[in-house]
Formats: structure tokens, sequence, C-alpha cells
């Protein structure tokens, strides 16, 4: 049974981390041999290269701690159980990561948490490139981001950090692209206001 082989590692675990996630086509063939033949080992790569990342994604969803293990094994369940009826019509990290945030959602509802009010939000606020500088601001970054709703946070997260498309953004969480692309302007502003409050300026001087 596949979660047997995922059940006791840790969130922290650094020899889940890839340096580089692998290809569209590399996860795919990975998916085919758990289709075709329930290779475990071919599950256990697959699970490894988006650990870290759906590890991130549900923080960022403000899943609490001790359920980011149960979401993301439930989505691997759904992964090992649903393979074969994988159709190629999107990458399949959107499949992967729309099945995680689905699952979020469930895990959100039963802990009865509800998304901070939504203030108002800037793109250029937003890098994910990480250097010695940058460090204080994404401690600024995080405690704005936490004041998003989980919908425009998900948007900021699956674009900026994991890098997809709108469309791609659009299908993980179900909606139209523009509605995508609404959430991204909402947020950018908010974050444009929030975030010199937080760092104790005023907005005249962000």
């Amino acid at each position: 049974m596949p979660l047997k082989i995922v059940e006791n590692q840790s969130i922290e675990n650094p020899a889940l981390r890839l340096a580089t996630p692998p290809s569209d086509a590399s996860e795919r063939a990975l998916l085919d041999r758990i289709a075709k033949s329930q290779d475990q080992a071919a599950f256990r790569t697959l699970y490894g290269s988006y650990y870290q990342r759906l590890s991130r994604l549900l923080t960022r969803m403000s899943v609490r701690r001790e359920d980011i293990e149960e979401v993301i094994n439930d989505t691997f369940w759904v992964v090992w159980t649903k393979a074969g009826e994988f159709r190629g019509a999107s990458q399949l990290s959107t499949w992967i990561i729309g099945i995680a945030y689905r699952r979020a959602l469930n895990a959100l509802r039963r802990a009865k948490l509800r998304p901070v009010a939504d203030h108002e939000f800037d793109e250029d606020s937003i890098s994910v490139e990480s250097s010695e500088e940058d460090e204080t601001n994404q401690q600024w970054l995080s405690l704005g981001l936490e004041r998003l709703p989980v919908e425009q946070r998900m948007a900021l997260e699956l674009t900026y950090t994991l890098g997809h498309s709108c469309e791609e953004v659009a299908a993980i969480l179900d909606c139209p692209v523009n509605t995508v692309k609404t959430r991204l302007f909402r947020a950018r502003e908010t974050l444009k206001q929030v975030l010199p409050r937080l760092a104790g300026m005023s907005g005249d001087h962000a």
C-alpha cells in the first residue's frame, strides 16, 4: 500500500528536496510506470519531487502543520489509485497540485478556518529571489501574505513561486483565467499597502 511508503517521512526531511524539479516528460514516465505496474520506486520518486513544493503550498494556505502530512498522503493516494486516468490534457504538476489544493480546502473546512479578511494588495513586492538583503523583506512578505484570502495567496504562490501560467493556475483552482488575473491584481494592490505598514512605514514612503 503506497501510503506505507511515505507516512513516516518528516516534513523537514532534506532527502526529499530536489535542486531542480524533473521535467513534465520524466514525471509522466514515472506516472506511467505507476499506472501500468504499480511501480513503488517510481511512486517514491514522484512523491519525493513534490513533497517540499506541496508542504510550502499547504503552509501558505494556513493548513495546520499536523494536517499537512495527511493532505500530502491523501493527494498521493489519489495519484496512486488514479494514475491510469490521467489523460495529459495539462501538465502533470497541474493535476497533482490541483488534487492537493482541493484536499487542503477540505482540511481547512474541517478545522473551521476562515481566510483573513481581504484588505487590499504588488507584483514587485513578491520577488522570490533569495539573497541576504532580501531576508528581512521575505519576513515582511510572509506576514503580508497571511493577511490575504486563501484564494489570492494561492494565486500568488502558484504563479510566482511555482512558476505556473495563469491558465495552469485556473485549472488548479478550478476557476476562469480572468478570475486568476483579478486575484493577482487584488493581492498585489493589498500587499502594496500592507507591507509598508507592517514595516512601520507609511504607504507614502514605501
